[in-house]
Formats: C-alpha cells, sequence, structure tokens
C-alpha cells in the first residue's frame, strides 16, 4: 500500500499492488493511484470511545461519546456507530492510522493517551 499523501483530495486513497506479473517475474514496485471517492451521502460523527470485537471473518468497531471521561462511566456509553471490516481492510486501516498519528506527533509532540497523565495537578478527582 503506498503512502497517505497530504496533497490527496477529501476522500482519496492511496493503494498499490506488488503482484506477482504472472509470467514469473515480479511486477514493477507499488505505485500510487489515485481512486474517486463520493463522500456525499457519508455520515459524519464525533467519537472519543470505541470498542473492537473480533470474529475469524470480520472486525466489529463501535463507535460512541464517552460524556465522563475520568474515572468509570455512572451509565452506559451509547454506541452511535459500528462498522464492520474484514481483517485485510482492517490492517490496511491501522497502518493508514499509524503514519497519520506518526505525522501528527512529529509535527505536534507525541500524544498521552492516559487521560491521568494528562490532568494537571489539582484537578485530579
Amino acid at each position: 500500500m503506498a503512502e497517505p499523501s497530504d496533497k490527496q483530495p477529501k476522500g482519496a486513497a492511496a493503494h498499490g499492488s506488488a503482484d506477482d506479473a504472472g509470467d514469473g517475474h515480479p511486477a514493477p514496485s507499488p505505485q500510487q493511484v489515485q481512486v474517486q471517492v463520493d463522500d456525499s451521502r457519508a455520515l459524519t460523527a464525533y467519537a472519543n470511545f470505541f470498542r473492537v470485537a473480533g470474529m475469524p471473518e470480520e472486525l466489529i468497531l463501535d463507535f460512541g461519546l464517552n460524556t465522563q471521561p475520568v474515572g468509570v462511566p455512572d451509565r452506559p456509553i451509547p454506541i452511535s456507530l459500528r462498522i464492520i471490516l474484514n481483517h485485510y481492510t482492517a490492517k490496511r486501516m491501522l497502518h493508514a492510522l499509524q503514519l497519520t498519528i506518526q505525522r501528527h506527533e512529529a509535527a505536534f509532540g507525541v500524544l498521552e493517551t492516559d487521560i491521568q497523565k494528562r490532568l494537571k495537578p489539582g484537578a485530579r478527582g
């Protein structure tokens, strides 16, 4: 898979293939290809909570909004979006997310995922 580019149009994805050409010779190195995407009917939602469930054939990603990010929530977190992926798509997504986070951290600093470490002294409750 080719590396996503900041210069791509909104919604575009970069994909490549290094399959055997069928004649015993390897195919040329992967090339970046622009994929046209129609996002006019896309649903947009904000999530600060997710969970992953896996089965041999697919992964289920649930997204929701946790209104109590510190401590254990005292009520169920409503799930607003569920996406079901095959493992191949999930692995490509993982790679794209890793690249995106690496770029963000290179520009803005390391993202601390432990909220207790991000709280200012005296704000811990």
